[in-house]
């Protein structure tokens, strides 16, 4: 029986906890504050905006949508060091991906490493500055731990290496010394079978089919894209209804839940952190 990787639940439990941590904050004059940056109403920035603004809500912490139409990188960066200098705004992410005119790594970088609550910006040489991890990165350890999978003797495949999930996930992993290895465009995508745990995070719909897949593996599927107004993943739905797989994330409710709560987490630390100062 394929056991469902649902990260809803265990958000919950983070999710009461955080909102009394926001009560201790503000009983100290403290109110925790997030800005997202963004420059793109699509559909599927749209809804993770919302949804992060409805989590925000409900545990008390302040979320600034900041949508910069038209804005150039230059004009995003003037914003971020707005916010970098604010000492009321305590974690600042860019809800990626930009439009394609602006140069994201450069706008990205920008943020402050106390802020950085997202954990995506490049501190080449500088490694020692990084505060947060990746978000989403972060949901899919917390996803697995709280479920029970051990990676340290699995043989590991991660696919696609992106800003928000690939890159990250590979120096987390490589840094606590698993056996992973990377799947990109031009790989043989075939070998996926050879793997227990595999994680994909490419955008790419349907990119993962049911031969990819051998009995017994643990598959977390990432990927986030449009399709026909609605979201989904990476992975054919058909792998879904397997019940000779370990686990597997579903449609709706995996890794997502728990990479808001995470965010959220980094949030509330570098609220306390400022108390620290």
């Amino acid at each position: 029986m394929t056991k469902i990787l649902d990260g809803r639940e265990l958000a919950g439990f983070i999710k009461a906890r955080q909102e009394h941590q926001v009560r201790v904050l503000k009983s100290q004059k403290k109110k925790p504050c997030l800005v997202i940056l963004r420059d793109s109403n699509n559909p599927v920035i749209t809804k993770y905006v919302e949804l992060k603004k409805r989590y925000g809500e409900d545990i008390g912490v302040e979320v600034i949508d900041a949508f910069l139409e038209n804005a150039t990188t230059e004009e995003f960066i003037r914003e971020i060091q707005k916010y970098n200098h604010d000492e009321n705004v305590h974690g600042m992410i860019v809800q990626l991906p930009l439009l394609e005119d602006k140069n994201t790594e450069e706008i990205v970088n920008e943020i402050a490493a106390e802020k950085d609550v997202d954990g995506l910006a490049k501190y080449e040489g500088r490694e020692s500055e990084r505060v947060f991890d990746s978000a989403t990165a972060t949901a899919i350890n917390w996803l697995l731990a709280g479920h029970n999978i051990e990676l340290e003797s699995k043989k590991i495949a991660i696919v696609g290496r992106g800003k928000l999930v690939g890159s990250p996930l590979i120096r987390m992993w490589t840094n606590s010394g698993y056996n992973i290895e990377v799947f990109h465009r031009g790989s043989d995508f075939s070998k996926l079978k050879e793997f227990d745990v595999i994680v994909t995070a490419t955008g790419n719909p349907h990119l993962i089919t049911n031969e990819m897949i051998k009995a017994g593996a643990v598959v977390v599927d990432a990927g986030t894209a449009s399709e026909g107004g609605h979201l989904v993943g990476d992975i054919n739905e058909e792998i879904r209804e397997r019940q000779d797989l370990t686990a597997i994330t579903p449609k709706i409710g995996g890794v997502g839940p728990l990479t808001v709560t995470v965010l959220f987490e980094d949030v509330l630390k570098a609220c306390e952190n400022t108390l620290k100062v």
